[in-house]
């Protein structure tokens, strides 16, 4: 039986995190809220001792970094394009209302309208609206990167506590 918890446990939580990384890559589930949430369950499961807490602590501070990061990504990219603050405002209210009405994909979609349809009436010239909307999706790119090496760190940094201590 113990066995089962040292080996078959972690090998099952591990799974699920690498589920939780292909969520950050494709956008259908909480990828980085799914690792976390992994980490937690072995903690509890197997005890925080020592560097465990430490590892948790830090498992626990990449995961809200990595909530935030594709918000301040995508943002930042809109804005250096050229979009407002309120084009922004909006593409990210468009973004939440999206993912909850039409997931995976409603999220990315309304905000790109949100940003286009806001610059567009601001300005009047299509052609701007779209390089603030091009900067907005340029953002999302790196953002799944970023959200991706966090992840991967997520996970590292619980292998770490599996296995060495």
């Amino acid at each position: 039986m113990e066995a089962l918890r040292d080996v078959a446990f972690p090998l099952v939580l591990l799974a699920f995190m690498l589920v939780g990384l292909l969520g950050v890559i494709i956008p259908i589930l909480p990828g980085l809220v799914m690792i976390w949430a992994a980490a937690l369950v072995y903690g509890l499961v197997m005890g925080f001792q020592g560097a465990g807490v430490v590892l948790f602590a830090l498992i626990t501070l990449l995961m809200l970094v990595g909530s935030v990061a594709d918000n301040l990504l995508m943002g930042g990219s809109a804005r250096r394009s050229g979009a407002s603050w309120v084009a922004v405002g909006v593409a990210l209210l468009g973004a939440l209302v999206g993912s909850l009405l039409w997931p995976p994909l409603g999220g990315l979609g309304l905000a790109l309208v949100g940003i286009f349809a806001v610059e567009y009436l601001r300005l009047r010239d299509w052609r701007k609206a779209l390089d603030s909307t091009r900067g907005l999706a340029v953002g999302c790119g790196w953002a799944v990167v970023v959200r991706a090496l966090i992840a991967l760190l997520m996970i590292g940094l619980w292998l770490l506590w599996w296995l060495a201590l």
